[in-house]
């Protein structure tokens, strides 16, 4: 099969419809429509955008659609962090701060909200750290599509923002229950609070802590 519907793509991308059809809007993903108007979008340009984030994936045909196989099956000795930042530099500063106290934990960085939806359903995290203003989706409409899925009860949540507690009035409605690290404070405090995420996405699998 050379074309995926809408909906096999965004079971693919693990991502809801809506950021398919944005995807195929911006030219991320090539597409074109059916006489009947439907979408059908290119299983090349698919595999590539999947490429270039997250490496080579394997799909196969099954009952009611495509599956993807192959990421799902990867060992989960280690835990997960999954960083949407769009911030070279705190990339970086997370990273490092991750590499230095939780050397274990398998890192993995997305640049924008749309990129991290599609990394989020792939590797599942354990942890998921999100900046509330990105690009594509600002952090706060991202926290609120992710609690709508099942899979979002696994992680644990961690927000980090540059935004003082005045401007974040605005998304308390996706922080309420969340920790959130002041970016001028990161490297203090970030440590502590992935620390208590870790062991406790370690606990609810039953296995045991390896950070």
């Amino acid at each position: 099969m050379d074309h995926y519907t809408t909906i096999e793509a965004a079971k693919l991308l693990g991502m809801a419809v809506r950021s398919v059809q944005l995807m195929v809007d911006r030219g991320e993903l090539e597409a074109w429509k059916t006489p009947g108007g439907h979408r059908r979008i290119s299983r090349t340009s698919i595999d590539q955008w999947l490429a270039s984030r997250h490496g080579p994936l394997k799909t196969t045909a099954a009952a009611g659609g495509v599956r993807a196989i192959g990421r799902q099956a990867e060992s989960r000795e280690h835990p997960r962090i999954l960083l949407i930042e769009d911030s070279t530099h705190f990339q970086n500063l997370v990273s490092l701060v991750v590499k230095e106290y939780f050397p274990q934990a398998q890192m993995h960085v997305a640049d924008d909200g749309i990129a991290g939806l599609a990394m989020y359903g792939q590797i599942q995290p354990d942890v998921l750290i999100v900046d509330i203003l990105l690009p594509g989706i600002d952090g706060a409409t991202l926290i609120t599509s992710l609690r709508s899925h099942p899979e979002f009860r696994r992680s644990r949540l961690i927000v980090v923002t540059s935004l003082d507690e005045e401007r974040r009035k605005p998304y308390a409605f996706a922080l309420e229950g969340v920790p959130v690290v002041h970016k001028p404070l990161m490297v203090a405090e970030l440590p502590a609070l992935l620390g208590v995420a870790l062991a406790s996405a370690a606990a609810d699998r039953g296995t045991p802590t390896s950070v």
